[in-house]
């Protein structure tokens, strides 16, 4: 702020403006902060659902450590573990520019943490406020080890909305009333889907509606006629939610950590990977309010249809005539588990609050099927193939069912000009063109298995297609893509058009996200510049989908000079 005073007034020395700008520009770099944390991961007891599990947590708490930082500060995480499996750690939409390293995801950009062993993520928030979060990055480890990561804007910047009285993280989880990663070693092991879970939580309670939960039900109090910002975090496994607070407006103003024109609406619908920023203003009459989230179900097949609650309580409220209990809380209405019309209204709506800069020259124009599969077995009646009509299940991403290495992580093969680890032959299009969303021919269903890598020219401008197919079921499948944040620039139902589609798509004011889920039987197109070199995981953020393949990874070539070249690798690298 100081810089704009100064330079309202006419200055009679032109050096004196200069040392001014130096010392400005000190001053901010002086804002920035750098926070250390060690992160023990280790296995503790938590009860939920009457029974208590040795639960794998960060720091003994569960849901993990809230990470509050500022735009320009640098964080530095010593990740312990005491745990008995392998582990590593994702902070999941930061950008991680030029320093893959620091990313996570296992076998990708790093080989994992061994029990007893440690390594320390070091990287700087660079241009990124709002709400991110951080989970392991590991087969299903991230069921119990997850916590948000609030980006604040830079000292002196404010809120481009009304400034809240406060501010309140949701995690939106998900509970197996048993060993998470027992869950997947069945599923692994059978080919089968994986048992659904038993519960979902927010911030790590099940709520009224389970059995011995009600004691622990998360409840947030407010004062009548105040504005809180809730930020809405999808932690769990596998399920888009319904999110909604009984009758009161949700006002949304960013996603993914980039913010939004502000629009109001009843309920959310997210996706696991997405975040979503809105305003509430408690301007009802003072009671007790459930906010709850349920299942947004695409696909045809089983899931958890529980209710996850928690309260927004007026500290006016009145209690009952019984003993002073509090009032039973409103209950609020969420859409059917299969309302699509509404999660696509709801999605419709999110758009970059003015212009933005859409690449609109495309050098890799890509179209990537995305949907399940299955591996026929030469024994059908196998205990080892009790998928549909005694298959496996499998998933791809233009029928390449992607398997990460063991020997060594991608970034490190790379690195090291390892050969044997990849491949950098991902096919751009599908190998046969069919009616993706049709009455597919079973001899399309059976994907093959590779470590394909899509490689990409620094600096390159890159638009993918996603296209849900029906093989097994169509389905929602939220596209992660790591490093990067991209522009949603359009979707539909049934097959992408290439000479129709793109006329309608938005190069104004399309939203920008790091995740997005393909409309079920339909397709979704995404654009960004590949600016940050490295390797790069693209997956879907249904976690039994990602062993089964739906995966692959773009390698993009370094740039001319340092500023566009990937960063040595820190010395306390795990080896594989």
């Amino acid at each position: 702020m100081e810089c704009h005073k100064l330079s309202a007034k006419p200055c009679s020395s032109y050096l004196f403006f200069v040392i001014l700008l130096i010392f400005a520009s000190l001053a901010s770099f002086a804002d920035a902060a750098v926070h250390y944390h060690d992160f023990v991961i280790e296995a503790k007891p938590v009860k939920r659902l009457c029974r208590t599990h040795s639960t794998i947590t960060v720091n003994g708490q569960f849901p993990g450590p809230t990470l509050e930082v500022r735009d320009g500060d640098t964080l530095v995480i010593k990740a312990i573990n005491r745990a008995r499996y392998n582990i590593t750690l994702h902070w999941h939409g930061i950008r991680q520019l030029r320093n893959p390293w620091a990313d996570g995801p296992e076998y990708v950009t790093q080989c994992p943490i061994q029990p007893g062993r440690s390594y320390t993520y070091q990287f700087t928030i660079q241009n990124q406020e709002g709400t991110l979060w951080w989970h392991a990055h590991s087969r299903w480890l991230r069921a119990t080890v997850y916590g948000a990561l609030i980006i604040y804007p830079k000292l002196g910047s404010p809120y481009p909305f009304p400034m809240p009285k406060k501010e309140i993280p949701i995690l939106l989880g998900e509970w197996w009333d048993r060993d998470p990663m027992d869950v997947l070693r069945l599923a692994l092991f059978t080919g089968a889907a994986p048992n659904v879970s038993d519960a979902f939580t927010i911030n790590g309670q099940p709520g009224d509606l389970y059995r011995c939960s009600s004691k622990e039900t998360a409840i947030f109090p407010v004062e009548a006629g105040e504005t809180i910002l809730l930020r809405i975090i999808n932690s769990a496994m596998n399920q888009e939610l319904f999110f909604g607070v009984a009758n009161h407006k949700l006002t949304v103003v960013a996603v993914d950590a980039a913010y939004t024109k502000p629009f109001t609406t009843n309920v959310i619908m997210i996706a696991p990977g997405q975040t979503t920023n809105v305003l509430l203003t408690a301007d009802q009459p003072s009671a007790r309010y459930y906010m709850a989230a349920h299942a947004y179900n695409t696909a045809n097949a089983p899931f958890d249809n529980t209710t996850t609650t928690a309260i927004l309580e007026y500290k006016s409220a009145p209690c009952s005539a019984k003993k002073g209990q509090p009032v039973k809380p409103i209950f609020p209405q969420l859409p059917g588990f299969n309302d699509t019309a509404t999660a696509t209204a709801f999605t419709a709506q999110i758009k970059s609050p003015s212009q933005v800069k859409v690449p609109i020259e495309i050098d890799e124009s890509l179209f990537f099927t995305v949907g399940l599969g299955l591996i026929n077995c030469s024994n059908p009646n196998s205990p080892r193939c009790q998928g549909p009509n005694g298959t496996r299940f499998a998933a791809s991403i233009n029928n390449v069912s992607f398997v990460l290495p063991r020997r060594n992580s991608l970034m490190q093969a790379y690195y090291q000009g390892q050969p044997g680890i990849f491949t950098a032959d991902f096919p751009p299009v599908p190998p046969i063109q069919f009616d993706y969303t049709g009455n597919v021919s079973r001899g399309l269903w059976q994907p093959v298995k590779g470590t394909k890598l899509f490689k990409l020219k620094f600096g390159s401008t890159v638009q993918i297609v996603f296209q849900d197919t029906s093989i097994v079921t169509v389905e929602d499948h939220p596209m992660h893509l790591h490093g990067y944040q991209f522009y949603v620039v359009g979707s539909g139902f049934g097959n992408f058009d290439p000479s129709n589609d793109p006329a309608k798509f938005n190069l104004i004011d399309p939203p920008q996200r790091n995740t997005i889920g393909t409309p079920p039987g339909g397709w979704v197109a995404i654009r960004f510049v590949a600016d940050n070199p490295g390797i790069w995981l693209l997956h879907c953020h249904i976690d039994t989908h990602l062993p089964w393949g739906l995966a692959t990874a773009f390698l993009v070539e370094n740039g001319v000079g340092k500023l566009q070249t990937v960063q040595p690798p820190p010395l306390d690298l795990p080896p594989c």
